[in-house]
């Protein structure tokens, strides 16, 4: 094997990077494409917010002229200062089933992080929490959510062979949509309304939600504040995100809870699964992309759970019933059977709680790892 990394820059180079896991998983049933338009934005110093606080290298490992395996190392200087630590991340990996391909795609990324002072290095974890996080370590054989990364079985025992040690473990539940919402969800969130008196903002057009969705992501920098990993996102942050979500969001599918002063206190975010669309579609949105994930949006089975956010003053005081009221209604006139969580950590009992009242099995786990650095 004549086995080298490449550090790249270029657009061409970039292009290399996001096809790599196309290739690497071109048999695999459960492996779904990133947009590959969106991807180099994320990846673009022009385009993404984050560059504004955080620093990346990306490299390629590279085997007779063919890639074998590709890694980002990131040091967000936000979260750094904010938690007063000194760690790099490694994010976006993939690569071959071989032992030395892993090995030199995170011994470069170490080697980087202590040349820029950094002592521990953490990963998979991207510039910030929207982006994928997490290794695969159970549910090979399920199908991911609309936004999550796929990865083979080996690749955490062969991370965990170059000393890596589980950080934290992250879980996904898929839930049986019941055939009518549960009395006790109904009567909890007309209990929680009158008491605290709040109310739902009513939305029957994507343009009533304008002049709510910054407010919305307020909410979530400070209910997500102390989350692992988490960054607070910045106002063009916020209006990146909203110009992406107001493209795919459903009315129907959106609760935003206002307090007796029309403020937002909670929102709830799902969406119609764009999983098969975008397999389907294999990373390309033109020319049958777009159709594919229009008709996704509108026709489907299965929902993912997106987003949920609640300010800490109405946090352990059931205003989640009031979201799933509104949202668990539209699932059942929309005819959705399926709710699929995305990724939340295994010790947030909170949420955990709140698929009880639901038939329901935790099927998948992804893990992000952690090691010191010399």
């Amino acid at each position: 094997m004549s086995l080298t990394i490449k550090e790249i820059t270029t657009k061409k180079e970039i292009k290399e990077f996001i096809k790599f896991p196309d290739k690497l998983n071109s048999s695999n049933e459960f492996y779904i494409p990133t947009i590959h338009s969106k991807e180099m934005q994320t990846f673009s110093f022009d385009k993404n917010p984050a560059f504004e606080f955080c620093r990346v290298k990306y490299w390629l490992a590279i085997n007779n002229s063919v890639v074998v395996g590709r890694v980002a190392g990131i040091i967000n200087d936000k979260y750094n200062a904010k938690h007063h630590i000194k760690y790099a991340r490694f994010g976006w990996l993939d690569f071959i089933e071989d032992t030395e391909v892993i090995r030199l795609l995170l011994q470069t990324v170490e080697k980087w992080a202590i040349t820029e002072k950094m002592n521990t290095l953490q990963g998979p974890i991207g510039f910030i929490s929207f982006d994928p996080s997490g290794i695969l370590v159970e549910g090979f054989n399920e199908m991911p959510t609309s936004f999550a990364h796929y990865n083979f079985p080996y690749y955490s025992k062969l991370i965990e062979k170059l000393g890596y040690k589980k950080d934290v473990d992250w879980v996904e539940f898929r839930m049986k949509m019941p055939d009518r919402i549960p009395e006790q969800v109904l009567k909890l969130s007309e209990i929680i309304q009158k008491r605290y008196g709040l109310h739902q903002l009513k939305i029957k057009k994507s343009k009533d939600l304008f002049g709510y969705l910054d407010k919305l992501f307020d909410v979530l920098n400070e209910s997500y504040k102390d989350l692992y990993a988490f960054t607070e996102l910045t106002k063009k942050q916020k209006d990146y995100l909203i110009k992406d979500f107001i493209s795919i969001i459903n009315p129907d599918y959106i609760s935003i809870v206002l307090d007796n002063e029309d403020q937002v206190i909670a929102f709830g975010v799902a969406i119609p699964s764009m999983s098969k669309a975008l397999k389907k579609s294999k990373g390309r949105l033109f020319p049958f992309g777009y159709y594919r994930v229009w008709r996704a949006l509108r026709k489907n089975d299965t929902a993912d759970l997106l987003l949920l956010g609640v300010i800490p003053q109405y946090k352990n005081k059931g205003v989640p019933a009031i979201m799933f009221e509104k949202i668990g209604q539209s699932f059942l006139k929309n005819k959705i059977k399926y709710l699929e969580t995305t990724r939340e950590l295994e010790n947030n009992n909170n949420i955990k709680q709140l698929w009880t009242k639901y038939e329901s099995r935790q099927h998948k786990r992804s893990r992000c790892y952690i090691k010191k650095l010399n």
